[in-house]
């Protein structure tokens, strides 16, 4: 485990990128830590419903799927800047799914919620995304981590799960489920206009772990009207991931988008 974090922390390499970075600097950069995947199957005619037209869905093996990823997030830093003040740690929890344009594979959020309200604000204002402020705590037990969420504006919006890694560190196998769903090298979201955008985004390869927990309460799927095929998640567990953002652009042109 020593060896493969170690390797994330050398270089910032982007050859594992599937498309080149733009032409720019990147603008932000985070720390995601004790981070689960709970991954639903979900029907394509369901998905497609919920999801604006100008995405394509993704699908490994002819099956979509919804993620729910409860994490710590920390490190949070805009280019040239100090640390953000009062996002030193926070914890942080999104509902997404896959789409592309273009072959361009990426991340489409249902939702995000996040403990941190200038967090929530800048990335609505700036990364056109749905962020939504709750009350959530996150701790650690030994292996084990708890995660509680309520949305403050929406209570009944909860989310409560303890999880904890149960193999050895590995980093996915090519064409497996598990890369399909983790190597992931942007985000599209919509702006006020209606028209999506995407957000370039560099990591190491992530290295993952089995994971076993229990979700002890979950409607962040049922209130946003996400119907999914069973209640048994696919687990897994990553213990940190350092992440570089770029400013939004526009699909179809490349250009940045303000």
């Amino acid at each position: 485990m020593v060896e493969l974090l170690n390797m994330q922390e050398n270089k910032w390499d982007d050859s594992h990128r599937p498309w080149p970075l733009p032409n720019y600097p990147w603008g932000m950069k985070q720390r995601w830590g004790d981070l689960l995947f709970a991954h639903y199957p979900i029907q394509y005619d369901v998905l497609r419903k919920l999801v604006p037209e100008g995405l394509e869905l993704d699908s490994y093996d002819g099956v979509c799927w919804i993620g729910v990823v409860p994490f710590r997030m920390s490190g949070v830093r805009l280019r040239g800047l100090p640390p953000v003040p009062g996002t030193d740690e926070f914890p942080e929890l999104n509902v997404r799914t896959y789409v592309m344009i273009d072959g361009k594979t990426g991340v489409y959020f249902f939702s995000l919620d996040a403990d941190n309200w200038p967090a929530v604000k800048g990335a609505r204002t700036f990364f056109h995304l749905p962020y939504h402020y709750a009350k959530m705590d996150i701790k650690n037990f030994g292996d084990t981590v708890l995660f509680e969420s309520k949305r403050r504006d929406q209570t009944d919006i909860v989310f409560a799960a303890r999880y904890k890694p149960v193999s050895e560190p590995s980093l996915a196998v090519k064409g497996s489920f598990e890369e399909w769903m983790s190597e992931r090298y942007c985000f599209y979201t919509i702006n006020a206009s209606g028209v999506p955008v995407r957000c370039d985004i560099l990591h190491h390869p992530w290295i993952l772990q089995q994971a076993e927990g229990e979700i002890t309460l979950n409607t962040m799927l049922s209130k946003q009207g996400i119907i999914v095929d069973n209640d048994r998640p696919i687990l897994h567990f990553s213990k940190k991931i350092d992440v570089r953002a770029w400013p939004l652009v526009s699909p179809a042109t490349g250009k940045l988008h303000f």
